[in-house]
């Protein structure tokens, strides 16, 4: 068993499996969003990213790709979380809640595209 895999595949399901929690819920409520969650997602979609950079590989070169995009969106849905609240001084409305929690379904897509891809190159390695 290679250790470095098992490393590399738990922060990719952790990833997804965090960001599916933060998604699961009434789309425009904030109730069923936590800005800890989104930041303990985006924390762990970093760490992901991170590992996926020493792999020189076409499939690794689309596995950073689509960390990438789910870093992306995920920082986009925070960023416009923080000024929302912080700079305009205004609260979590149904609108704003969408928006945010739309973000992440898009970083949701990217973390279900690696993990699926990482399933199926699993499948494919022959011993």
């Amino acid at each position: 068993m290679n250790l470095e895999k098992v490393i590399f595949g738990f922060f990719i399901v952790l990833a997804l499996t965090l960001n599916f929690g933060f998604f699961l819920g009434e789309f425009d409520n904030p109730v069923y969003h936590n800005v800890y969650e989104l930041f303990a997602v985006i924390v762990v979609n970093l760490i992901a990213t991170v590992l996926k950079l020493g792999d020189r590989t076409q499939i690794g070169a689309i596995l950073l790709s689509t960390s990438l995009v789910a870093d992306l969106e995920l920082i986009a849905a925070a960023l416009y979380w923080t000024i929302v609240v912080h700079v305009t001084g205004s609260e979590l409305t149904p609108d704003v809640t969408a928006t945010i929690v739309s973000l992440s379904g898009g970083a949701l897509v990217a973390n279900v595209v690696s993990v699926v891809m990482v399933v199926a190159e699993t499948l494919m390695l022959r011993r």
